[in-house]
């Protein structure tokens, strides 16, 4: 059944890395300009649920309907044609190419053309000659961030975006991902350490533990419960 006001529908998918299991049952759905922000503690499966969105798992059983479209049988590449755009924790990006030749490779015609991520970020406009392996841990994430905007993505998968950053640099991104939400139209899902950040930044919110989702509800209603909220992300 074609569901087009939903961007993403997990009906319960058991995936993981070769015979090793990671997720259980994980059923969730994202409207179209949606934000849903995914926490738990380290090794929960949060990363690996990203990764299965993508194709980089091995998927037991379950679906995967992406505007309303059934794609856990897609490789990697034609889930990112379809308009599904990742950043993953590692950043990924090519040490030996500069700035502008990182954002390159991945240019697709559509929203994204390059001087809208310059504006975007400014700063990567400032280093666009330089190297990947020149930049520091914020450029390189810039530049993660504006190299899967290059893919023209209605759907962003964002893995820990603010991961050892500068407060600064963290401020900055909040604020990119707030107008990706809300003026862009983009349908958003982040991974984040911060609870407080994700939940800040995003409308709803599901908990993992043990590859379990064990809440799932309006992210301001968890925010302002933080007694919920230390049980959730502190006890499992």
């Amino acid at each position: 059944m074609h569901e087009p006001h939903q961007s993403l529908k997990l009906s319960g998918v058991w995936a993981g890395y070769g015979e090793t299991l990671v997720l259980e049952e994980v059923s969730f759905e994202v409207p179209e300009k949606g934000a849903l922000a995914i926490l738990g503690r380290n090794g929960v499966g949060k990363t690996t649920l990203l990764a299965t969105i993508m194709g980089h798992t091995q998927m037991q059983q379950g679906k995967i309907l992406y505007r309303g479209q059934e794609i856990q049988g897609l490789p990697v590449h034609e889930r990112s044609r379809l308009g599904i755009g990742y950043v993953p924790q590692t950043r990924d990006i090519f040490p030996s190419l500069s700035v502008e030749e990182n954002l390159k490779v991945a240019a697709r015609t559509g929203q994204w053309p390059l001087e809208r991520v310059y504006d975007l970020f400014p700063r990567l406009y400032e280093r666009r000659i330089n190297m990947g392996n020149q930049l520091s841990g914020g450029e390189q994430q810039m530049l993660s961030i504006g190299r899967a905007l290059m893919g023209d993505p209605s759907l962003l998968l964002l893995d820990e975006p603010m991961e050892g950053l500068a407060p600064v640099i963290v401020e900055m991104l909040l604020g990119v991902l707030r107008r990706l939400i809300h003026q862009e139209s983009l349908t958003v899902v982040l991974v984040e350490q911060s609870a407080k950040l994700a939940l800040q930044a995003t409308e709803q919110v599901i908990v993992l533990s043990r590859g379990q989702i064990i809440h799932q509800g309006q992210s301001e209603a968890l925010l302002a419960d933080s007694h919920l909220l230390s049980e959730l992300i502190v006890a499992h």
